[in-house]
This record gives C-alpha cells, sequence and structure tokens, in this order.
C-alpha cells in the first residue's frame, strides 16, 4: 500500500524507495544504478483508427474520436504498440486470425496483401514471430486484439484496449536494426485495439463469452472496409533503474541465487511487496545466526514494460560473472494475476524441486478447501525471466497465481499489458502473495541456497528431450539413439549425486563444488545461435501445444509451408525452392542433435568425479 501511495509514482522514485527498504531491512550490499535507454512512448495525441467510407473516427479501445473527454487523454494513449513504425497508412481491413501459416496461406490466396492491414487476435504464437510472416508476405499494418473466446471468463476485454512491445529485450539504442529504422524494430504500423473496435471493423456478428461464445470472424461474403491507421509514437532517451541486493553466503559466496522482480507501475507493487517481505524474513533470520551457503542476489528491475530492458542491461554487464557464478533465477514477474490456478513453471532442471513445492502446498491447501489442481510445465516464460533464461541458460522457475483457461491460446496473452490492478482488487486480504511468498518462493530459494548439492535432476533433462522426440515423421534414428544414450547416462549420473546429497560424509568440498558446477551447466548445452523471432534460444523451453515438441521443430515445420507463402520464396524456381524449404528442417535437427550430445559429454564428465571416490579424500 505504501508502494502504490508514492506521491511521486515515477521509476526513480520507486526505485529509491526500495533501495532505502531493502538498506533498513538489513541488507549490507545494496546498489542503485541506471541505464540511459531509447524508449518508445505514447505521442502528444492517441492513436486513430478511421473508416474510409463512413469518415468514421475511432480511438484504439473503439470509441469514437469526438467523445474523447478533457481529461481522458492518459486513458487514451495507453494503448499502444512500442517500438512500433510510425506515420499513416490506407488499406483494407484483412482478418488474418492468428495470423499461423495456414490463416495467411488462405488469405494470400485470395487478396493482394501489399500495404493492407491484418486484424490479428493474440495467443498460440509469439507476437513477433507472427509479425515477422505479416512483414515477410507485405502487410503494411496489423490491429492486435484479444478475442473474448480465449480470455478468462471473468477479464472483460470488450472495451479495453491494451499495450504490448515489440522490443525482444535489451536496450534498442544499441541494435544494429534499430539503428537503420530510426529505433522502430519493425516496417509495419501496430496498434493494440479493442476486441468491441475489432468486432465492428470486421463487420463481426459474434458475441457471447465461454462455453458458448463464436470466436470472432469477418462473415465470408462482406465487403472489406477500407481505413485509415494513424500511429504517432515518440522516441526518447530516459534513464531506467535496477536495485541489486546481496545476502552473502558463507562457503561458496560466489555462487549466486537470483530472485528477480520488476518495481514499473504496471504491477501495482504486488510483486515489490513479495520481495521486501522475503529480504525481512531472511535477514532476520541472519540476525539469529543462520548464514546461507550461496549467497542470494536480490533484484528489482526497472524498463520491463518496453521490454526487459534493465535486466538485460544488467545481465549483459555482469555476464561474465554470471555465467559462472549464476546457479538458478527465482522470478517473481507477475506472481497474482488470478486466483483460480497456481501454476508453476520451471526449466526441466528445476522440475522436481518445483513440482516438490507445489506438492506441499497443495497438500495444505486441502486441508484447507478451495484447492487448485497441480500445473507444472517448462513453457517459456514472459518477463525479465528472460534475459537469464535464453542468453545465460540459467536454470529457472516460477510460480503464480492466474485465471483458468487453456493454456495453448492463452501463454502468449501475456504479452498484452493492460492498466494497473491494484493488488488489493485481486487479492484484498493478500492470502495469495503471502502463499507465493511464504509457502513457495521462499522454501525454493532456501533449498537452493542451502542444499549441499544442488538440487538440480539431470535425468528430468534427458526425459523432457525424449519427450519432445514422439514426432517420428522428422526425428531421425541417430537423435533417438542420442536421446536413449543421454537418458540412460543421466540416470546413472543421478543415482550418484545422491551419494553426497544424502550422505554428510561424502561431502568433500572440492568434489561438491565441481558436481555442483557440472549440474549448473547442463542446460548451456541447449542454447542455439538462432531462432524464429520471440522464440527462446534455450531449446528445454517449449511452447504450448497439444503435443511436447522443440520450438525450433514446430516452426521449421511452418517453415516449409511458409516458403511457399511467402513472397520472398517465389524468386526461386521450384527445385532451389524444395531444397531452401526443407533446409531449415534439416538443421533444426542438426541443432538438437549437437545439442545433445554437448549434454552427454558433461554429463560423462561428471560421472568421471566419482571414480575412486570417496577413496581420493582420504
Amino acid at each position: 500500500r505504501s508502494f502504490s501511495s508514492l506521491s511521486d509514482d515515477s521509476e526513480e522514485a520507486r526505485a529509491r524507495y526500495l533501495y532505502r527498504q531493502w538498506v533498513g531491512l538489513g541488507l549490507t550490499d545494496v546498489h542503485l544504478s541506471n541505464h540511459t535507454v531509447l524508449l518508445s512512448l505514447p505521442g502528444s495525441t492517441p492513436n486513430t483508427i478511421t473508416d474510409r467510407s463512413s469518415h468514421q473516427c475511432f480511438l484504439p479501445n473503439g470509441i469514437p474520436c469526438d467523445q474523447r473527454g478533457p481529461n481522458d487523454l492518459p486513458k487514451h494513449q495507453f494503448p499502444y504498440a512500442a517500438y512500433s513504425a510510425v506515420g499513416s497508412l490506407q488499406g483494407e481491413v484483412v482478418d488474418v486470425q492468428y495470423a499461423s501459416v495456414d490463416d495467411l496461406r488462405r488469405a494470400k490466396d485470395r487478396l493482394n496483401l501489399t500495404n493492407q492491414i491484418a486484424v490479428v487476435k493474440l495467443g498460440r504464437a509469439p507476437l513477433l514471430y507472427k509479425l515477422s510472416l505479416l512483414s515477410e508476405l507485405g502487410f503494411g499494418g496489423v490491429l492486435l486484439y484479444i478475442d473474448p473466446c480465449d480470455a478468462p471468463p471473468d477479464h472483460h476485454t470488450w472495451h479495453q484496449a491494451f499495450r504490448v512491445t515489440l522490443n525482444p529485450g535489451g536496450n534498442p539504442a544499441i541494435v544494429e536494426v534499430s539503428k537503420e529504422a530510426g529505433g522502430r524494430l519493425t516496417s509495419l504500423l501496430v496498434q493494440p485495439i479493442s476486441y468491441f473496435l475489432a468486432k465492428v471493423l470486421l463487420s463481426s456478428p459474434s458475441t457471447g463469452q465461454g462455453d458458448s461464445c463464436i470466436p470472432l470472424a469477418m462473415p465470408p461474403n462482406k465487403e472489406r472496409k477500407k481505413i485509415s491507421l494513424t500511429v504517432g509514437n515518440q522516441l526518447s532517451y530516459k534513464k531506467i533503474y535496477n536495485v541489486v541486493g546481496y545476502l552473502k553466503g558463507r562457503r561458496n559466496p560466489d555462487r549466486y541465487v537470483l530472485v528477480g522482480s520488476r518495481h514499473d507501475s504496471d504491477q501495482g507493487g504486488g510483486a515489490s511487496a513479495i520481495m521486501n517481505q522475503l529480504i525481512a524474513a531472511l535477514t532476520e533470520q541472519t540476525k539469529r545466526g543462520w548464514v546461507p551457503d550461496r549467497t542470494t542476489v536480490f533484484c528489482s528491475w526497472g524498463g520491463s514494460a518496453p521490454g526487459n530492458i534493465g535486466s538485460y542491461e544488467w545481465g549483459k554487464d555482469n555476464s561474465v560473472v554470471l555465467q559462472s557464478s549464476a546457479v538458478a533465477y527465482v522470478s517473481l514477474n507477475y506472481p497474482v494475476r488470478g486466483t483460480e490456478t497456481l501454476r508453476a513453471t520451471a526449466s526441466p532442471t528445476l522440475l522436481q524441486l518445483t513440482s516438490d513445492i507445489q506438492r506441499r502446498q497443495l497438500l495444505s491447501c486441502i486441508r484447507g478447501g478451495n484447492c487448485p489442481g497441480p500445473n507444472v510445465s517448462s513453457l517459456q516464460l514472459p518477463g525479465d525471466v528472460n534475459f537469464f533464461a535464453n542468453q545465460l541458460a540459467v536454470p529457472t522457475m516460477e510460480f503464480a497465481f492466474e485465471q483458468t483457461k487453456g493454456e495453448e491460446i492463452t501463454s502468449f496473452l501475456s504479452e498484452a499489458q493492460f492498466s494497473a490492478e491494484s493488488p488489493e482488487t485481486l487479492d484484498p486480504l493478500f492470502k495469495f502473495h503471502e502463499t507465493i511468498a511464504k509457502q513457495m518462493t521462499a522454501e525454493a530459494i532456501l533449498r537452493l541456497v542451502n542444499d549441499p548439492v544442488l538440487p538440480f535432476y539431470p535425468l528430468d533433462i534427458a526425459l523432457d528431450v525424449q519427450n519432445k522426440l514422439k514426432d517420428r515423421s522428422v526425428v531421425t534414428q541417430s537423435l533417438l539413439s542420442s536421446a536413449s544414450s543421454l537418458r540412460d547416462h543421466a540416470a546413472f549420473f543421478q543415482s550418484e549425486t545422491m551419494r553426497p546429497a544424502n550422505d554428510p560424509k561424502e561431502r568433500d568440498p572440492s568434489h561438491v563444488r565441481m558436481l555442483n558446477d557440472v549440474l549448473r551447466d547442463l542446460e548451456k548445452s541447449f542454447i542455439i545461435p538462432q531462432t524464429p523471432p520471440g522464440v527462446y534460444r534455450n531449446l528445454l523451453y517449449s511452447l504450448p501445444g497439444k503435443t511436447p515438441q522443440f520450438s525450433i521443430l514446430r516452426f521449421s515445420k511452418e517453415a516449409v509451408l511458409h516458403c511457399n507463402v511467402s513472397s520472398k520464396a517465389v524468386k526461386h524456381n521450384s527445385a532451389d525452392k524444395e531444397v531452401l524449404c526443407h533446409s531449415t528442417l534439416n538443421q533444426s535437427l542438426s541443432l538438437i542433435l549437437k545439442a545433445i550430445r554437448s549434454a552427454e559429454r558433461l554429463v560423462c564428465f561428471g560421472l568421471g568425479l566419482f571414480e575412486n571416490y570417496p577413496n581420493d579424500t582420504i
């Protein structure tokens, strides 16, 4: 409450407030840092969409431009796409549904798409991936919306527009592509709109929500509206602030467990409140004589909404240290975004620990009633965890309460940023915040900083790899054999790690440290050089779908289809095109095979640590 009621609501004021709080709570090593970054901000007037035939002008939320009140400017400025191209564009609206390859093929077969304006639903695939396909097909503009059929039942999106960022991460001022495009990260004019406005533009009769909902779609014989889209975002250099505090470990002070939250105003202070409570509890224990084995690094990030800028810049500045020191990242990106389902997400290395913690919470909940069902996955996470999972391959985990809905669609709805909702609105008694803080995140931190052998399970990585190779139509025999060999060695290695984990007599400090370094580094084998936009470079994280698979395989198969749709592919003759289209799939299979073999070599190195052990410690 005190955080939300600061008289100065700027990011700097929030960061300085947290700095004072953390020092006051007993952290002795706290740093406040800033970075000057290029931000894409709303223009001085709202972006607009005008129906050319009726000359009716609409604001992004669907309200006619002439009904805007004199004091409503901040509210109507809020919906925009950060780092979109700017300007005005006239074109016909084209309903491309979720902008899947099949959706786009159907549109391409019927229409000339050059400089037209796509109307696109969020969900099912990363936004940046969709935009890359739309750009290749020659679209000039994109209107984004959320279909109420995809949204949680009580999430009323009828008249709500939202904000998105097109920044994949970090400060766009130092990204080469942005220098060429004047700071814009796409050639497309992109604007989020409300469902109500999408319904008007597509002349759709669909209504309703929940089980009886009819998805929004343009009727087949309707004439497409001609519209003008005006986007007036402005670029500005501003400072963003990070607060980072250290609770030093004793035996392994150079091994870090990172705990990350964000302090931008979008979150209403819920994540910061949990972070402060964790710091208060742990520093209180140190006053009573407890000293952790490893160092806990508490991080509150700035610039999260425009593209996780604070975490990226701090991570890049400290990447050399973090490569060898960071053992895990515990995320508090948006811990309470609903109250229906407890969802836990973790990289395969931490699936077992995450499941154990959630299982204990469910047992506790069963005794109290009103229990969410178990839900643990390795889906790629939104938010500041991105840099650590995706660039450094640090094992990650996150617990969050949210509303229920099939995750295949809703996992990418979190790319939409709505105006801040007070934590007290969602959780008046703060019981869900307390559960995340006390019974889940705190226990995870304690295990990660205290367990002599890191609670990582290499066999879970091997089983996850095998699970993602079930589509025998594209998987080679060498891939299956390598995955099977990795599983066998990982199972043996995991059984060996249980010896020092369970028996204090087998914990020679230097041996345990080497063993932990092998466990820490296993995920690094699965970082690949490049992926489609919006897709993690860490192969162990997957996208939602009916069957698990490596994300790059999913998009490689789509690339074969897209090759025959994309305007760029027609430059090649049919034979060349066939080779070009399938080379992406072969490259992806080769990268996966290389990653599996690299991980197996590291596991075998770990097994070598147990040769002649514990005799060599006498």
